[in-house]
């Protein structure tokens, strides 16, 4: 049976893809390739913005490979406006609006304010540890989607 997960990465995720080496970077090579991400124009301005800062140390032609990779490997849809949605920090709202807009059944992220509640709309919000665990349950479908992080 395919999968039928369909997931929107959070920004602090790919950042955390693109500097480092451990579970991020597993995760999101593994969700490009292998599943059905989903972003909108604004999260991509968003983390060629944030790869752009200094402390990051990225070079433009760096930034532009990753930013075109995500694009390239994803669908992009136009989120949904729904303000208010996050006081804590409304600028999280596009997240929000990209996975309703894409149907998205998962978002992951590191963010605390997000992750608190647990779902959004019927929408998982799920850490990079425990979107290893998702795609490891099969729900005895087959063998497990990926290996351990």
């Amino acid at each position: 049976m395919p999968d039928t997960r369909r997931l929107v990465i959070d920004t602090n995720v790919l950042v955390s893809a693109f500097v480092g080496h451990g579970k991020p970077r597993r995760l999101v090579s593994e969700l490009l390739r292998k599943h059905q991400v989903i972003v909108s124009p604004q999260l991509l301005a968003e983390l060629a913005d944030v790869l752009s800062r200094e402390k990051v140390g990225a070079s433009q032609y760096q930034i532009g490979r990753f930013v075109s990779l995500v694009a390239r490997s994803a669908s992009i849809v136009t989120p949904l406006s729904i303000p208010g949605s996050v006081p804590e920090d409304p600028d999280d709202e596009v997240i929000l609006g990209t996975a309703l807009r894409g149907h998205a059944t998962h978002i992951v992220t590191g963010d605390r304010h997000l992750l608190n509640p647990g779902t959004f709309r019927g929408i998982r919000l799920v850490t990079v540890a425990e979107t290893f665990d998702v795609l490891k349950t099969t729900g005895g479908r087959g063998p497990s989607l990926i290996g351990h992080p």
